[in-house]
């Protein structure tokens, strides 16, 4: 940051450079380095006052265990081998359900977006749709697909392709006029106007869509895993909290966390390798 300071003899105000001009590359590691360190250290601080506040008998920890005991029994379990079952039937509907409503998402968006009398006859389904909770169309899944596997993946994909299509229509419909004209002007063809215009103009902002998603897909499935599933992060949540066993409950809970946020962060990793010329997602410094 710059600073501009008055000068002793004719008054004009001089601007100096500041340590954010004179240091460009030291500026940004500390910034970097202080946002690294509060990211750390806040979770941190609040699992040492959980800790503290289940040791010294401040909340019951029947109710609420200390960090200590849930990690010690997650270890346990994942140690035996009786906690990956879960995990991996909750992320393998969580990839089918999010492939399906990721792709199926984006050529609708695309094809709404590029063409108005598609998204005239088709916006104000979708739209109705959209409004109902995803939880209330699960019976609906179960009496097509039955009980198993597809009413929890078709959940997830139905979730998915909301957000998804949403966001790419609303990305190619946002595509700046003057983007269109440049391409016409150099005579596209419509393969060429989707491919060096409508694509890299709207992508960045179908992969946020597509980020904000995946964790959105996480929630899903953990609340339909308690309604019908045997198995899964959200069976093993609610079932643990129907027997009082909240250590194993905040087991599941934890995995769930992780879970959503690595997937969270692939999808992010990806869109960045994707679209290198895109601007951050995420609010931290530029400079």
């Amino acid at each position: 940051m710059s600073t501009a300071v008055k000068a002793p003899k004719d008054g004009l105000l001089v601007r100096r450079p500041g340590p954010q001009e004179l240091h460009p590359v030291r500026t940004h590691r500390r910034r970097r380095t202080l946002e690294l360190a509060l990211a750390v250290a806040v979770p941190v601080v609040l699992i040492l006052l959980w800790q503290l506040a289940a040791d010294g008998s401040w909340i019951d920890d029947r109710v609420y265990p200390a960090p200590s005991t849930i990690l010690s029994d997650g270890w346990d379990r994942a140690a035996r081998g009786v906690l990956w079952p879960d995990v991996w039937a909750t992320l393998k509907r969580v990839l089918g359900g999010y492939a399906i409503g990721t792709v199926s998402g984006y050529v609708l968006g695309l094809l709404m977006g590029s063409l108005a009398l598609v998204r005239a006859a088709l916006e104000p389904l979708l739209d109705a749709l959209y409004v109902v909770p995803k939880l209330a169309l699960l019976p609906v899944f179960l009496n097509m697909f039955g009980l198993g596997e597809g009413p929890q993946i078709a959940l997830v994909a139905a979730t998915v392709f909301f957000f998804v299509w949403i966001s790419t229509m609303a990305a190619v419909l946002a595509v700046p006029a003057g983007h269109r004209d440049a391409g016409q002007v150099f005579g596209a063809s419509p393969w060429q106007m989707f491919r060096h215009v409508l694509l890299p103009a709207s992508l960045p902002a179908v992969l946020v869509g597509a980020r904000i998603a995946a964790g959105v897909a996480v929630l899903v499935i953990v609340a339909s895993e308690q309604i019908a599933a045997s198995n899964g992060l959200g069976h093993l949540i609610f079932d643990s909290r129907a027997l009082f066993q909240n250590d194993v409950m905040f087991v599941g809970i934890v995995c769930v966390a992780v879970l959503g946020v690595l997937f969270s962060e692939l999808v992010r990793i990806a869109g960045r390798l994707l679209t290198p010329w895109a601007p951050r997602d995420r609010g931290r410094s530029q400079s």
